[in-house]
């Protein structure tokens, strides 16, 4: 498999030297793009635009077409594993996703059994490879999934939640029901990453978005044990080339050192860990992978440069750092602020990488 023409984002991943810090955004192609916009109108609805291959592989590399990233990650949605699971996955405009068939009752739970990857979600394996192809190998392309955690909260809840009270409930009345959830979701997640990699993805995330809303114990127990399976399960080498595999629990800045030792070789900070004190407990083990609000994409382009460079400078020189926002970027956010941003790490870093 012929490496990227640029794979410093790999690179960094693998904590390798680097010319500088390589750059990518969560939710980098959506809806602050206008191109995005209007690819999704052409397609009808959201789903109907991850689930044609061709469109997905349009919106994966619009913001490449604007920007100096690093890397692509591939477009399409957590929820697809869990609609491939039969729970009728639709979108509420203003609301997010629902399931029409959330898991409450028992015998729900227990009829739950993981997708093929090669037939309920082979639109998202031909995506990867059309996507790969359209690349030409010019940056490396990310897979992803949710983490079994998180899937659970939207199949039992049955969408967004405040509170996460119908899972929590489950958890502590039935942690048996919950545990059965997971396992099936991590081996569906293992099977669905790998499918990725064999079609072309040459990294991988999980994201934990709702494992922070966990007390302590329950995190360790009900999020970490299962993406530790996950990361256990993983191909790591694909074509004579390393799969690095990222982790990012949204709110985990205090399991640093926890994430760290499941086998991941990347983990993801939301903004409110501050990135040098990551790096001095765990940068020795692992690439850290962050961390600016991405409400400071809202603030003056020099201000942007400023918090970018502050974020830069808390690493400190060397590499093992891929910059990204601490989530998802905003629907809202100007493009033209992006351009600032990823400017602003291309340069500063350079300087830091000559130390």
């Amino acid at each position: 498999m012929n490496k990227p023409k640029n794979d410093t984002f790999l690179r960094a991943l693998l904590r390798q030297p680097t010319e500088h810090t390589p750059v990518w955004l969560m939710r980098q192609a959506g809806r602050y793009l206008p191109e995005y916009c209007e690819t999704r109108r052409r397609a009808g609805s959201f789903m109907d635009l991850c689930r044609n291959p061709q469109l997905a592989t349009e919106v994966t590399l619009q913001p490449l077409a604007r920007y100096d990233l690093d890397a692509a990650i591939l477009f399409s949605d957590i929820l697809t594993v869990p609609d491939a699971m039969g729970l009728g996955l639709y979108f509420v405009e203003g609301e997010g996703p629902k399931f029409e068939r959330p898991l409450r009752e028992e015998w729900e739970i227990r009829n739950l059994s993981a997708p093929d990857p090669g037939v309920e979600l082979r639109y998202v394996m031909d995506a990867v490879a059309e996507i790969r192809r359209a690349l030409g190998n010019s940056v490396p392309l990310i897979g992803f999934s949710g983490s079994p955690f998180t899937l659970a909260c939207y199949m039992i809840e049955g969408g967004a939640s405040d509170d996460f009270r119908t899972i929590k409930a489950m958890l502590y009345d039935r942690p048996d029901l919950l545990h059965h959830v997971l396992e099936v979701n991590a081996g569906a997640v293992t099977a669905y990453l790998n499918a990725q990699i064999e079609s072309g993805a040459q990294a991988v995330m999980i994201f934990d978005t709702w494992g922070g809303a966990l007390s302590h114990r329950a995190y360790r127990e009900f999020s970490l044990a299962y993406m530790e399976r996950i990361v256990d399960g993983l191909v790591r080498e694909h074509g004579g080339a390393r799969i690095p595999c990222i982790v990012f629990t949204k709110g985990g800045g205090q399991w640093l050192e926890e994430i760290a030792a499941i086998g991941c070789d990347a983990v993801g900070l939301d903004w409110t860990t501050d990135i040098g004190a990551a790096r001095k407990r765990v940068g020795d083990k692992v690439a850290l992978q962050g961390n600016l609000d991405p409400v400071a994409l809202f603030a003056q382009p020099e201000k942007i440069a400023q918090e970018a460079c502050a974020i830069l400078d808390a690493y400190g020189p060397g590499s093992g750092h891929v910059f990204n926002l601490g989530h998802g970027i905003s629907q809202f956010t100007p493009p033209e602020h992006v351009t600032a941003l990823v400017n602003a790490v291309h340069e500063h870093s350079r300087k830091l990488h000559q130390i």
